[in-house]
Parts: C-alpha cells; sequence; structure tokens
C-alpha cells in the first residue's frame, strides 16, 4: 500500500455501495481539482454493487479500473487504499471488518452498525488493526454549523443554558409510500430513525464533549405497515421520530440539550438545525435558511441579528465567497476532510466523526430505546 502522506500518488479509493451516495461520494472525486491547494490527491478506482445496472454509472469515470458485483474482488486488489461503504445497516459489521481485515483504511457510513454492541466490535478491531477509520456526517461542514462549533469550543456563549438540535424529514408521512429496508428493523436495527439521521444531530455535540448523563426518550411508530410495491403490504416496524430529552454536563453546571430524528415532520424537507442559548450570546442555524445565521448578544434590549454567510467551508476551493454551498459540496468538504486527517494535514480544521464519537452516539440511542420501554430516566451507558 502506497505511504497515506506520499504527495506524489494519489489515494486510490474504492466504493461498495453504487446507490445515491456511492454516486455523491464519485462526484466529489470528479471536482477534487476545486480544491485549492489541498495536498493529497484523490482517484477513484474500483466499484462494487450486487446490482449490475448501479455499476454501469461508474463507467464514465475515466479512472475506474474495476467494476464488480463481488466486494471481496474489490478488497483483493492492491490498488486500492481507502474504501467507502455505503450499504443497508445490517452488513455494515460484515463489510467494515472485511475491509478491515484486507488492510484497507474506511470511510464508513452510520451509524456504524445496528446497534452498539456491533459499533463497538467495529470500533475494537479497527483499533486493534491500526486502521485509519472515520465515519460520514455532512452537515457539520456547513458554513453555520462551522460557525457554532467555533464559538462554542471558544467559550463564547458563556453559561450555556440550552442545546437544541436536529435533522427532520417528511418523507414518510404519505402512507401509500412503499415500504424500503430503512423501514424494517431487520435492516435498519430496532434503533430506527436514530439510527439513520442521528450522527448528524449527534456529531457536533459529541465533538465539543457534550455526553449525556441523563436522557428521556419519546419514540414513535405512526403506520405500521406499508405498500410493499407487489401489491400487498408489508409490515413496518421501525421508530419513525424520536426526540431525547438529555443533560449534559458542562464544567460545574448542567443544562438540557434536545436532539430530534424525525422522518414525520411536516414541512421539513432534509432540515438539519442547531440552536445553542447562553447567558452572553446565542446562535441558530437550519439548512430551511442555507445562508443565515442567527445571533442575539446579551445587553439591554435583546433581539436576534442575521447574518448572510458566504461560502465559508473548512477547505478553500475555487468557488467565490458570495455563493452557498450545497450537499455536492459538504460531501467534497468531509472527504476533504477524511483525506487531509489521514495524511496528517488536517491541522485545526473540523474533522470526520470517529469510531469512538459513532460509539457514543449508539450509546445514547440504546439509551432511548431503554427509556422508551421502561418509561423513564436513564443513565447512557
Amino acid at each position: 500500500m502506497i505511504s497515506r502522506t506520499n504527495p506524489s500518488q494519489p489515494v486510490r479509493i474504492g466504493i461498495i455501495g453504487g446507490g445515491l451516495m456511492g454516486r455523491e461520494a464519485a462526484s466529489a472525486f470528479a471536482r477534487w481539482f476545486t480544491l485549492v491547494d489541498f495536498p493529497v490527491r484523490v482517484e477513484l478506482v474500483a466499484v462494487c454493487d450486487i446490482q449490475p445496472g448501479l455499476l454501469e454509472w461508474f463507467s464514465q469515470i475515466p479512472t475506474v479500473r474495476c467494476l464488480t458485483v463481488d466486494h471481496h474482488e474489490l478488497l483483493a486488489r492492491e490498488d486500492v487504499d481507502v474504501v467507502y461503504v455505503a450499504v443497508p445497516h445490517h452488513l455494515h459489521e460484515s463489510i467494515y471488518l472485511d475491509v478491515l481485515r484486507a488492510g484497507k483504511d474506511l470511510l464508513a457510513e452510520k451509524p456504524f452498525g445496528v446497534d452498539l454492541a456491533v459499533a463497538r466490535r467495529i470500533r475494537d478491531e479497527a483499533k486493534a488493526l491500526g486502521r485509519f477509520v472515520r465515519v460520514s456526517s455532512e452537515f457539520p461542514f456547513l458554513p453555520g454549523a462551522q460557525r457554532i462549533h467555533q464559538m462554542a469550543a471558544t467559550g463564547a456563549f458563556g453559561r450555556i443554558l440550552e442545546i437544541r438540535a436536529g435533522f427532520l424529514h417528511s418523507s414518510d408521512l404519505d402512507p401509500l409510500k412503499p415500504i424500503n429496508w430503512k423501514r424494517q428493523n431487520r435492516f435498519c436495527g430496532e434503533i430506527g430513525v436514530m439510527g439513520d439521521l442521528g450522527l448528524h444531530v449527534a456529531h457536533i455535540p459529541l465533538r465539543l464533549g457534550w455526553r449525556s448523563k441523563t436522557l428521556y426518550a419519546q419514540l414513535q411508530k405512526v403506520y405500521t405497515s406499508r405498500p410493499d410495491g407487489k401489491g400487498g403490504r408489508a409490515d413496518c416496524d421501525t421508530w419513525d421520530n424520536a426526540t431525547l430529552h438529555t443533560t449534559v454536563k458542562l464544567g460545574d453546571y448542567a443544562a438540557p440539550m434536545t436532539l430530534e430524528m424525525k422522518r414525520m415532520a411536516p414541512t421539513e424537507t432534509n432540515t438539519w438545525h442547531i440552536e445553542i442559548l447562553g447567558t452572553d450570546l446565542g446562535a441558530r442555524y437550519s439548512t430551511k435558511e442555507p445562508k443565515t445565521f442567527w445571533t442575539y448578544r446579551r445587553g439591554k434590549e435583546q433581539s436576534w441579528e442575521k447574518t448572510d454567510l458566504g461560502f465559508a467551508v473548512p477547505f478553500k476551493t475555487i468557488t467565490g465567497s458570495i455563493f452557498e454551498p450545497g450537499f455536492p459540496d459538504l460531501m467534497q468538504q468531509m472527504w476533504a476532510a477524511f483525506i487531509a486527517e489521514r495524511a496528517g494535514k488536517l491541522g485545526d480544521r473540523f474533522g470526520c466523526a470517529t469510531p469512538d464519537e459513532a460509539v457514543a452516539s449508539h450509546e445514547l440511542w440504546s439509551a432511548a430505546l431503554a427509556s422508551h420501554r421502561n418509561q423513564s430516566v436513564v443513565v447512557p451507558a
């Protein structure tokens, strides 16, 4: 395998899972030259998917030398250094462990397995084998998210009064929407929507060291069956909505933190948000207003101010500062953070979610299941 820091050779990437996120990753690599003075090149060389029709799309990429339906064939290649895996959650453990044992580094999709025990096994294997592993979470690379993280990390809020974060969808409000794997526990795990959306919500709080000391969960299952696409019905047994009311210890005091993950949130389409209120300062940001950053400062009169943010992403690109980023930009920024950190060149920039952070998020989801089951406040692991 080539050196992680050799600037003369590209990092050679394989993708397992050629669906939506696999294609988004390929798009990010194709536009890599738009990053300004980035120290490492990348090259997509191999793609695996069990559906040949999905593989055909990748044949238009000149650098791709291997298209296969067998991920073992991809992992056996000496010209693959890093593997991105975007497959249903129940396949995470087996494929992630195959990647690590093949001597490859890994960008894993969330939630890093179907439950806490699986997440711990993957993390521990990565540590034992010395592999570089990070977990996908794009939204903290938004300019507004970056600014809130920096403000919190530097203590700008004063004594924090309240923290709110969430990721909201409305895609499942239609009862006639056919079922898919994300709506069945046998594929996505009992944690349901928390596994699908949760790491995006918990990434910044976990990076700031905000660990929940107590937790009370409100979980909802709205539709218990959906059309199966074949004229019949199929059981829909995942949690659709989850609201976690937690208490975090912040030095010598505690503050409430609410985490929301919902597939049934009317009027919301892929809305990620975070808000922190403190005695000195407050800030909030939402993808519902992607250019707008809201702040207040303590004074005789208190009011919210708004600032229009431009293209203030961690890794500079050719895009002018007056524009605003979209999801493809966030995907590229996340990958840039992964590649830079792998090469030891991340510096003080915000990094991808770590395996320990993914495990910590699973501790929250596991506690939420226990809280809902017992209708009580619990202490996360």
